[in-house]
């Protein structure tokens, strides 16, 4: 039976028992296996539950059981919040998830993105990670609470083991931070983020496979200069609220307007922290953050793909790039990812 379950990749025992007839033959047929014809047939007969009796003792060992037992425990422990509950909820609670740049095969090391975004403001911060790995999450938190213009309040996951930990929820605890979940399978719950990762994290970085040191370095030169821009300088809708009319639900959105001027307009946030915002925007040139994210851009189309291209501006003067953009049109879509 051991020997079964490992050919199938572990499978669970209900999938196991269908698979049983014809993973038998196999490895009996490629001599992998010999069995006299009274274990055949027990074998072949033998229930789920049986399985899960035999095997039990071997998952546990393998560390299977174990794993699935501490993350039930663990998530019993983390208050859930779903869609429904961001109701007028002030600067500070953060939705946070993952992006993999694996290019479509999540074999050896991709980089993963990590994604947080306010709901109240939408204000969103991004930093790459060479691995997911939970210890590499606080580390991010770390960062991430140096560089946002509001107290890091709560932050709300979704079920992936690299949030769903000790470690995670011990920082919180230290940093008096709320930590909440959302429902397996419910993106809807997280969908502040989860629009984010497409309309900026895709957006900015695209679909291509980055990893290693270097390609993690350009992605955190792209993101520097992406955070500050999308912040400060470019509007974005917030979902007001949602009207069902029959089988339809309308969606009426408030004005566009940026997360920077969300925060300024809000009576929750400090004078402190709007004082410092505007002094912060006075001294942000758009055009040059623009172009630092167009070179950072094409150094990852030359590392993923090892090929220059037409309209990369790595090596343009900021003059040279500002004289280009009443044209550029021309060329149609100009990010080289």
């Amino acid at each position: 039976m051991i020997v079964l379950w490992e050919s199938s990749d572990r499978i669970c025992s209900k999938r196991l028992k269908q698979a049983i007839p014809s993973f038998l033959t196999a490895l009996e047929y490629h001599g992998r296996l010999i069995l006299d014809e009274e274990i055949r047939n027990l074998i072949l007969s033998v229930s789920p539950a049986t399985i899960d009796r035999l095997l039990a003792p071997v998952r546990v060992k393998a560390g299977l059981q174990r794993k699935r037992r501490r993350m039930t425990r663990l998530k019993k422990k983390i208050p859930v919040k779903t869609s429904m509950d961001w109701s007028d909820t002030e600067p500070g609670y953060f939705e946070i998830d993952f992006v993999v740049h694996s290019g479509g095969y999540l074999t050896g090391h991709p980089i993963y993105t990590i994604t947080i975004t306010d709901v109240s403001s939408t204000w969103t911060d991004y930093i790459p990670l060479l691995a997911r790995e939970q210890h590499l999450v606080t580390e991010a938190l770390d960062v991430f609470r140096k560089q946002l213009p509001m107290p890091m309040l709560g932050i709300n996951v979704d079920n992936d083991s690299a949030f769903i930990n000790e470690t995670l929820i011990e920082y919180c605890l230290n940093n008096s931070i709320e930590f909440t979940r959302s429902r397996p399978g419910k993106k809807n719950d997280q969908a502040w983020v989860e629009q984010k990762n497409g309309s900026i994290i895709r957006k900015i970085a695209g679909y291509d496979r980055y990893e290693g040191y270097e390609a993690g370095r350009l992605l955190c030169k792209l993101f520097n200069a992406a955070r500050l821009f999308t912040n400060f300088f470019q509007p974005s809708f917030k979902l007001r609220e949602k009207i069902r009319e029959g089988a339809k639900v309308r969606k009426i959105y408030d004005t566009p307007i940026t997360p920077y001027k969300r925060l300024l307009l809000d009576d929750r946030v400090s004078i402190e922290t709007k004082q410092k915002l505007k002094k912060q925007f006075k001294n942000l040139d758009p055009v040059l953050l623009l172009k630092q994210m167009r070179e950072a851009q094409a150094g990852l189309v030359d590392l993923s793909q090892q090929k220059s291209e037409e309209i990369s501006q790595g090596s343009q003067s900021l003059e040279d790039f500002v004289n280009r953009l009443p044209d550029l049109w021309k060329l149609g879509e100009v990010r080289p990812t």
